[in-house]
């Protein structure tokens, strides 16, 4: 079989990729990535990460990501390739949403906040799409993924379960983020209203 990153750019979308070259863009697709990082990439597949490595090098040579200090980056030509869905069955659970305040610079959070880590949470990536900007997290040991969405003036803070089905820890993470954003928010009006969502741990819930 012949190399990927020997084939021209114009054949690539109709080139029979790995079946881990497929997963990498596959997962990086769904995931609506613009930037990601080695680590966080790794610990969301599972993936050795010598065989990420090289993944990665084939990816980076045929333009679909770039290598820059914070990661990679995703280049508009991930989406002239043909990718499968990744059929994934990854339970989504709502955790936490809160109003920004008003006066809050959203970029400015974002930039805060990209490529932190907060207590067990490793830096993913960052996701865009026509509804917002999504920063992700994940857990330490790749069991459970945290996604933080901003759109227009709303927080939304919700796990993906991969490998680790507790709530109690997926809840324990989004505290950790959630005590970080709201000491970046200190300095204007804290957010109006929070709602809880899908906590059965009462032990856990806010007096």
């Amino acid at each position: 079989m012949i190399p990927l990153l020997n084939v021209s750019w114009q054949t690539v979308s109709e080139y029979p990729l790995g079946d881990r070259d497929t997963d990498v863009l596959s997962l990086i697709s769904e995931e609506d990535l613009v930037q990601f990082t080695f680590d966080g990439l790794k610990r969301r597949l599972g993936l050795h990460p010598e065989t990420l490595s090289r993944i990665l090098s084939r990816l980076e040579q045929e333009g679909v990501v770039k290598k820059d200090l914070n990661g990679y980056k995703v280049t508009p030509k991930i989406t002239k390739l043909k990718l499968p869905p990744t059929n994934s069955d990854e339970a989504h659970v709502p955790l936490l949403q809160t109003f920004l305040p008003s006066n809050l610079q959203v970029q400015n959070l974002i930039t805060s906040l990209e490529g932190k880590w907060f207590g067990i949470l490793r830096w993913f990536g960052l996701a865009e799409n026509d509804k917002g900007v999504t920063m992700k997290w994940i857990t330490e040991d790749g069991g459970i993924q945290i996604n933080a969405t901003i759109e227009g003036s709303t927080l939304t803070i919700e796990a993906k379960f991969l490998r680790n089905n507790s709530l109690n820890l997926a809840l324990n993470a989004s505290y950790q983020l959630m005590a970080h954003v709201g000491k970046l928010c200190s300095g204007s009006r804290l957010a109006a209203h929070v709602g809880w969502f899908g906590g059965s741990d009462v032990s856990l819930m806010p007096a």
